[in-house]
């Protein structure tokens, strides 16, 4: 099943990023969130060697981010419930990424991503307005949870966590992206890039629980 849902993800993936280019409403409302459920179920397969609370929260995790997909294609301005939806899915892979590993292990891993999130928002922060506290909040949530991905991967060493670890990277990446497009300046190819990190980050994420 791992190659098929890469396949199946990457081909719904594809399509999507045809329909953005080709202005594709309809398309778009179809495959963006289909490439997110393709994943969502890949999660939620069997697993022999995942923790069910593991799996659990991970699935959780993929079905808020779902809704973040919707709330973000949908026509008007539903920013701040995307936001929102995305902070709770962080929170669940937090959850996740704290089995077998205590919360705010490996402190010097924390480093390279709160210099990076700081960075990026200290460009932003002339242009997001009343959106300060949400952002800063958001960003506080996604280092802490790559932070603890990468921390379990140090502790454990094993596929599963270096997969969640990867995985939690590319989601900081592409929200980094999305932002910077967002709020600042335009980013060549950005929907491209966007895109292909965020389904790379959960298609990790998802691996990480086979």
């Amino acid at each position: 099943m791992l190659a098929v849902s890469a396949v199946l993800a990457a081909l719904s993936l594809a399509l999507h990023l045809r329909a953005e280019y080709a202005k594709a409403s309809r398309q778009i409302y179809l495959f963006k969130p289909l490439t997110t459920v393709i994943i969502a179920i890949f999660a939620a397969l069997p697993s022999g060697s995942a923790s069910t609370r593991y799996q659990l929260a991970i699935v959780i995790g993929m079905l808020l981010s779902l809704a973040g997909d919707v709330f973000l294609m949908l026509p008007g301005d539903r920013f701040v419930a995307g936001l929102i939806s995305f902070l709770a899915a962080h929170v669940a892979y937090i959850i996740a990424f704290t089995s077998e590993v205590a919360l705010g292990a490996r402190p010097l891993l924390l480093v390279p991503y709160a210099v990076a999130a700081s960075g990026v928002v200290v460009f932003l922060w002339p242009r997001l307005g009343r959106l300060r506290a949400p952002v800063i909040v958001y960003v506080s949530v996604i280092v802490l949870m790559a932070w603890q991905a990468a921390a379990r991967a140090s502790l454990l060493g094993t596929r599963s966590a270096m997969l969640a670890a990867i995985g939690a990277a590319f989601f900081v990446a592409s929200d980094s992206v999305l932002a910077i497009r967002k709020f600042r300046a335009a980013v060549p190819h950005a929907q491209a890039i966007v895109m292909i990190t965020y389904v790379l980050a959960q298609w990790l994420i998802a691996a990480s629980v086979h």
